[in-house]
């Protein structure tokens, strides 16, 4: 039995005092209902700023200094943040008592709960301003443009992040600085592929050079990398030259260099290198070049 807009023998939901329906819901809803949650008059957190950057392949492998411009909104230099014109001060406002919230009293299916919304009078600001700052006309803040240094470490990759702490918009009320967070977008090097640390790439060799081995140069991104090819390597044979990719972002170590050996067969022979290549076919016992059977690995040793 409800009687009277009561619940039972809790009382009336009319009027809830310092602690009420309306904070329990603000609790479990995040503060729209509430009246404990921040007041716009105090301290504010600037907002983030987000930005992009474009790095080389090698900037991004060893790091770099880069500069970027954005605009910000910073505290205005002449009231100081205040909002008021230099000798004058703001007055807390009355309807709200510097809270920059009202209370306000609605019904729902025969209940009255307790809401907050933005103080009219202040709009929300907690204060009235009287005689503005000319400068920023009372907001406090300004828009600037500037120009930020970025340290890009050594190792980052493809759509990572940077945070600067403190580089965003200014916050309100002596609040902090929100970040600024750099996008960074590395351009393709067309030499090799990234896996995390690890660098992939191909090298060509000749068929000669595949069949009796020989010292090649192999370019990494620190420079020309000297290997000795094994007599016998097979095409789509892998190298891993370890500690030869790029730095880890984290600073531990480098990832490996995965050289993929591509074999080029010659084309276009002389009549000379032509009979070269019978004699060395009719050496492995494959006969004639122009005979359907099948040809050997050229690669395969010999069974005795």
């Amino acid at each position: 039995n409800f009687g009277g807009g009561g619940f039972g023998g809790y009382g009336d939901f009319g009027d809830f005092g310092d602690f009420g329906f309306g904070d329990i819901l603000g609790d479990l809803l995040g503060g729209g209902f509430g009246g404990r949650g921040a007041q716009r008059s105090g301290p504010q957190r600037g907002e983030s700023l987000r930005a992009g950057v474009t790095i080389s392949f090698e900037e991004a492998a060893f790091g770099c200094e880069k500069e970027i411009s954005l605009t910000r909104l910073e505290s205005c230099e002449s009231c100081h943040g205040s909002g008021c014109a230099p000798g004058t001060t703001a007055e807390v406002c009355r309807k709200c008592r510097g809270t920059g919230k009202i209370r306000v009293q609605r019904g729902m299916g025969g209940f009255a709960f307790a809401t907050e919304a933005p103080c009219p009078d202040c709009r929300g600001t907690g204060k009235i301003i009287h005689q503005p700052c000319p400068d920023c006309r009372g907001a406090g803040q300004l828009r600037r443009q500037r120009k930020i240094k970025v340290r890009v470490p050594a190792g980052i990759d493809h759509g990572q992040t940077i945070s600067m702490r403190g580089q965003g918009n200014g916050g309100l009320n002596g609040g902090p600085a929100g970040d600024l967070l750099v996008v960074v977008a590395v351009t393709p090097d067309p030499r090799f592929e990234r896996d995390g640390s690890d660098l992939y790439t191909v090298h060509t060799v000749s068929f000669t050079q595949a069949t009796l081995g020989s010292e090649i140069q192999i370019e990494g991104i620190d420079g020309a990398i000297k290997y000795s090819l094994p007599a016998g390597t097979q095409p789509g044979s892998r190298i891993a030259l370890r500690g030869k990719g790029a730095p880890s972002v984290s600073g531990r170590g480098r990832g490996d260099l995965i050289v993929t050996i591509q074999v080029q067969v010659p084309t276009n022979l002389t009549g000379q290198q032509k009979d070269a290549l019978l004699a060395y076919a009719e050496a492995m016992g494959e006969g004639d070049s122009h005979a359907p059977t099948p040809v050997k690995d050229f690669f395969k040793k010999k069974k005795k």
